[in-house]
């Protein structure tokens, strides 16, 4: 499967952004995909997964009750839906697959296929 991020925009502090990540491949409902995110100088960030079954979704807390991750599987998509944006949520943003993983991992290593990432900046 290969994954790309789009959606990445310019928007003000307590905006919205919703990011697409768009895969190809038949087998794209089996994969875990987790959502990263990168701002300058500092080291790559767990924003959020969801499961390849059942749909379950575990966030960061620094995101938690302002992001949603949502999939589409007919349309081979996940979302990142980002509500009520700060400036430090301004990085970098990255979708992530693994395939059949139990668990909704949060280390980046965990994940096989990357996503080339979208720029999301909020301004104050």
């Amino acid at each position: 499967v290969q994954l790309q991020a789009s959606g990445g925009g310019l928007v003000q502090a307590g905006g919205s952004l919703r990011l697409s990540c768009a895969a190809s491949g038949r087998t794209f409902s089996s994969y875990t995909v987790g959502w990263f995110r990168q701002a300058p100088g500092e080291e790559r960030e767990f924003v959020g997964a969801i499961r390849w079954s059942g749909g379950s979704t575990y966030y960061a807390d620094s995101v938690k009750g302002r992001f949603t991750i949502s999939r589409d599987n007919a349309k081979n998509a996940v979302y990142l839906q980002m509500n009520s944006l700060k400036p430090e949520d301004t990085a970098i943003y990255y979708c992530a697959a693994v395939a059949r993983s139990q668990t909704l991992p949060t280390q980046d290593v965990s994940y096989d296929v990357w996503g080339q990432g979208t720029q999301v900046t909020v301004s104050s």
